[in-house]
């Protein structure tokens, strides 16, 4: 969105902004507003939904580390903060860039993509009860994003090997 909105700007330095343009801009504007809405609900409802993947994690994985089980819930938490503002400023790769390129190393690393499944799960079930689903679908595009990156690619290191 900000970059849409630069760009605009930035193409009517010397001249009026043609009618199109100022229709994308109210698009923007009307779209960032139920961005801002999302974002709110996602920062006011975090602790509930979170709180409730944790239960169903203890129940799910009764034998697992405690350590890890807290450590997959904060990747989440992670992920959720940072897909609610790549939502907000509608740009998937600020999601990439500050967080998921460093992040799916480590969920493979530590063998976690059981547990961080789970989570996902969880997640979508919780985010589905708190927002509408015209909400669903803005966010939608960056949790999809997260769980393909996350959960369903290997990482290089891990090709790699199976290739050698």
């Amino acid at each position: 969105m900000q970059k849409d909105f630069e760009t605009l700007f930035y193409e009517a330095d010397d001249h009026y902004l043609e009618s199109s343009d100022l229709q994308s801009l109210r698009q923007g504007a009307v779209t960032l507003k139920e961005r801002l809405k999302i974002y709110q609900s996602l920062r006011d409802k975090e602790i509930p939904i979170f709180q409730t993947i944790a239960n169903s994690l203890v129940e799910a994985f009764p034998d697992e580390n405690m350590q890890r089980l807290e450590q997959a819930l904060q990747h989440w938490m992670s992920v959720m903060r940072y897909g609610a503002m790549a939502m907000l400023l509608n740009n998937p790769d600020y999601f990439r860039h500050r967080l998921l390129e460093w992040l799916t190393d480590v969920i493979h690393a530590q063998e976690m993509v059981e547990i961080e499944t789970h989570i996902f799960e969880n997640l979508i079930q919780g985010l589905e009860e708190i927002l509408t689903m015209e909400q669903m679908v803005i966010l939608t595009p960056f949790l999809k994003q997260a769980k393909i990156t996350l959960l369903e690619t290997k990482p290089e290191s891990e090709t790699l090997k199976v290739g050698a």
